[in-house]
């Protein structure tokens, strides 16, 4: 490796290092001099913690300037014309050497240019003869490809930043329609940070994994995390307070009055960030796992920072018991992945002097393909590769692999943990309850940590997943946005409108990553980042603007008081109801839009092209509904808060426009909530995201016939072509169904020429029933909390009735025991010795008699005494 491209990598690591510990230190220090030093008067615990949230911003920044400083922003060229030509000629490819300098293998420059032919990337070969080439790759081309040219021995990965190449470009050779995907190779820094233990091939180490996902993370994490932090200075000024008096709380003696906790609050949102970056950077799933839970122990003390609120607590315990519940999945997941696997890291990383393939390469080595085999058993297999796509054996020259049905077991288990972090059907009630917290907590939790983290690891482990682990994924993400939807149509609190909508949101990137649109459920979950902490963010305005008032009922005609909050949260509302101006398109051919009409085209244009492929009906028109259903309640919410006439008088005249500290991040918040998708595909972001795709997902997938009925499914993953010839199908059915939904909303809730009172009373049980939020939690609570509380009550009963009764008789016996032995030691010992005492007593007493006191008596008593002693011997000794 040439010693820039080990710079740049070393220089990366330490920028994304100090950007990940900078809110760690902030932490520390707000913990220890928050309370004793400063004083609860001081706002220093939140300066120090936006300073270092902010200089990990511009460190994150500096990160991805320098990445695409070192790649010549590769990324933009190619991308950008591999995608405009999709159906046409396909563009010569960019040198790769002159893009990356020496980071290419010599393997990986082979196999990129056996495969940039433009025919193989312009084809549009039906799945037969996808099928039929995929088949010559697996059992011919790729053992012979290998061996064609070995790769020269190099020592990439014996520096701290190494660099994997040779990710892409090798799709559309292999399936033969892959097009719309760049030509040079992705390239990836890995490395250690500290090496916990080894033992054999098992490596415990903190590592780092840094590619375009990594950055683009990194940076809208941060820049996010900023504005939220200066926002929260504003909006948590009531807690700079000896006496803060929680309103919510009542006691014998009033409202609750504590002291405040404004340096808390800080301290726990910079350990947040920490544990978050942390997870974006790591190297391998164990250390994902680690700040995975950190991440879930952060939620928990920011959900419940009322604690003193019943409802707060079991909003954060919910959310802490729900999360671990997946969690068990995620554990199962990661012992099948130790037992098989004996390796966590996700790339390629030197050990004992060789370099030692991770599990992309050893489940799809370098061109993207897994490879299977179907032994004595009869069941398919994988087997393993290594990372210039070698098969890899072991010592009895075996080959290495893994049960096709433990690999898609080992795929459920970690998604079943992304299900609870990213809230998920089934395990979605815990997130409209976690509203409990502060709303700048709730701003960070639904767009750039917390949630957010759930779906980054579905983009990250997803060379690991298989396609039936794929529709397992689209489906759950599909009853989730519709369910989720459904029930903010209903809701009134403010807050909890935007909660759903974060599900529902969720569903849709679960949904585009199941369906092979890699890029498009990340490019969803970026944008969906920048207009929901804008939401939620104008939502806490609107709070902190009406004195702590949430209830959508209570207000209306905001706009004229709060005209900054309104227009801005406007802003997001357009961006999530995925609008755009029909007909009317930028010189570069766009649609004038905002973010979110181009990230959710991109997952519908998806789901339309997987429904022609496999059927599977409801992944497609569930979306779709879900489209018109959240252009309503997004404008039902804008309209009910800002629009119309007021309804309630006194929250009216009290409310005012936040100070500027607030007000100043909305409006930052809502540019990028317009335009951070700019060019939507053909954009700077999604290119960015597009080049840390996983090689085998641009030509799509399909089922190898011969091993069907294996344990496999026969199913067909749509390429990049074919999405992109079903874009504008499903766009213009997209902005059909939403400009239909934000029209229902006008119409009952911004003109009110239908009264949605009557609806409800027309509807009344349907109401009802969403209201209930489909019974999910009367249903857990029948299923789970109250057989508990049955199992509880019988093992109280038999602790009190057989524990207690036996340790109780126990005791009563002893008592009974102890009893006895006082009364004999009273009357037998105590007696004797009494006796003994009183019977001395009475003869010392009977002797002072004769105590006189007088010489003379004294004398006489000796004289008689002496002559008595005498007379008594010759009485008896006569002699």
């Amino acid at each position: 490796m040439d010693p820039q491209t080990v710079q740049i990598g070393l220089t990366l690591k330490w920028l994304l290092t100090i950007a990940w510990l900078l809110p760690l230190l902030g932490f520390v220090v707000e913990l220890i001099g928050g309370g004793w030093v400063w004083g609860r008067y001081s706002k220093n615990a939140a300066y120090l913690s936006v300073i270092c949230i902010v200089t990990g911003f511009v460190c994150s920044f500096a990160a991805l300037m320098t990445w695409g400083g070192h790649t010549q922003w590769s990324a933009l060229k190619d991308h950008g014309a591999a995608h405009g030509d999709a159906h046409g000629t396909a563009p010569a490819h960019a040198d790769p050497a002159g893009a990356h300098g020496e980071a290419k293998p010599a393997a990986a420059a082979h196999a990129h240019d056996d495969h940039a032919k433009p025919d193989a990337h312009a084809a549009k070969d039906g799945a037969a003869k996808k099928d039929d080439h995929a088949k010559k790759d697996d059992h011919g081309k790729k053992d012979d490809h290998a061996k064609k040219e070995e790769p020269a021995k190099h020592d990439d990965h014996a520096h701290p930043a190494t660099v994997a190449a040779a990710d892409h470009g090798h799709a559309a050779g292999e399936h033969g329609h892959g097009g719309a995907h760049h030509s040079a190779p992705k390239v990836v820094f890995t490395g250690l940070f500290y090496r916990l233990a080894q033992f054999g091939s098992l490596d415990i180490s903190l590592s780092y994994y840094i590619d375009s996902l990594t950055l683009v993370m990194f940076t809208m994490v941060t820049f996010i995390a900023s504005c939220i932090h200066i926002f929260a200075i504003g909006y948590m000024s009531e807690e700079l307070t000896d006496n803060y008096a929680d309103h919510q709380v009542h006691t014998s003696h009033g409202h609750l009055h504590r002291p405040g906790r404004f340096h808390r609050f800080f301290s726990f949102l910079s350990l947040f960030c920490f544990s978050m970056l942390g997870l974006v950077l790591a190297g391998n799933i164990f250390q994902v796992f680690i700040f995975w839970e950190l991440v879930g122990v952060c939620s928990y003390f920011l959900i419940g920072f009322y604690t003193e609120r019943k409802s707060a607590s079991n909003a954060a315990n919910k959310a802490f018991i729900m999360n671990r519940v997946g969690d068990f999945g995620f554990l199962i997941g990661l012992m099948i992945v130790w037992t098989w696997f004996g390796n966590f890291q996700f790339g390629d990383l030197p050990a004992n002097g060789q370099t030692q393939p991770g599990l992309f390469s050893m489940v799809r080595g370098n061109d993207g393909q897994m490879k299977l085999h179907v032994p004595e058993s009869g069941k398919a297999e994988v087997v393993f590769k290594n990372q210039d796509n070698h098969i890899q054996t072991t010592a009895n020259g075996e080959q290495r692999t893994i049960p096709y049905w433990l690999l898609v077991a080992a795929g459920l288990g970690v998604f079943g943990g992304c299900i609870g972090k990213s809230a998920q059907f089934p395990l979605q009630t815990w997130l409209p309850d976690a509203m409990e917290g502060p709303t700048p907590v709730s701003a960070l939790v639904h767009s750039a940590t917390m949630v957010a983290a759930g779906v980054y690891l579905v983009g990250r482990f997803y060379p690991m997943f298989t396609p039936e682990v794929l529709l397992v994924i689209a489906y759950i993400g599909a009853i989730t946005l519709f369910l989720a939807a459904t029930i903010a149509v209903v809701a009134t609190d403010i807050k909890k409108v935007l909660a759903y909508s974060t599900i529902s949101q969720l569903g849709y990137m679960m949904l585009g990553l199941g369906l092979g649109g890699w890029a498009a459920g990340l490019f969803h979950l970026i944008t969906h980042a920048f207009f929901k902490s804008l939401m939620f963010l104008a939502s806490g305005s609107v709070i902190y603007g009406c004195h702590h008032v949430q209830e959508m009922p209570q207000m209306g005609g905001l706009r004229r008081k709060m005209p900054i909050t309104a227009y801005t949260m406007l802003v997001g509302v357009i961006a999530i109801a995925g609008l755009a101006i029909p007909y009317v398109t930028l010189p570069g051919g766009d649609p004038i839009a905002f973010s979110g009409y181009h990230s959710k085209d991109a997952i519908v244009a998806t789901a339309l092209t997987y429904m022609k492929l496999n059927g599977h009906y409801l992944l497609f028109f569930l979306p779709l509904a879900g489209a018109g259903i959240t252009a309503f309640y997004m404008f039902r919410l804008w309209f009910y808060t800002f629009a119309g006439e007021p309804r309630d008088k006194e929250v009216y005249d009290h409310a005012h426009e936040s100070p500027w500290v607030m007000v100043g991040p909305l409006v930052v918040l809502s540019f990028f909530a317009a335009f951070c998708a700019f060019g939507g595909e053909g954009g700077i972001l999604f290119k960015l995201l597009l080049d840390s795709e996983p090689s085998n997902v641009a030509g799509g997938y399909v089922a190898q016939t011969e091993y069907l009925g294996q344990g496999l499914l026969n199913l067909k993953l749509p390429g990049h072509a074919a999405i992109h010839a079903n874009h504008a199908q499903a766009g213009t059915l997209a902005l059909i169904v939403a400009f239909a939904g934000a029209a229902c909303a006008y119409v009952v809730y911004g003109a009110r020429w239908v009264n949605a009172g009557e609806i409800k009373a027309q509807f009344s049980g349907l109401h009802r029933f969403l209201v209930n939020k489909w019974g999910f939690d009367e249903f857990y609570d029948m299923l789970f909390v109250r057989p508990t509380h049955v199992v509880a009550g019988w093992c109280s009963a038999i602790d009190r009735v057989v524990f207690d009764g036996f340790l109780h008789a126990t005791a009563r016996a002893a008592v009974k025991v102890s009893d006895w032995d006082r009364k004999f030691d009273e009357t037998i010992v105590d007696g004797a010795v009494n006796t003994v005492g009183i019977w001395t007593f009475a003869i010392g007493r009977s002797l002072s008699v004769v105590q006189t006191g007088r010489m003379r008596n004294y004398v006489m008593f000796i004289a008689v005494g002496l002559l008595s002693i005498f007379a008594l011997l010759i009485m008896f000794f006569p002699n």
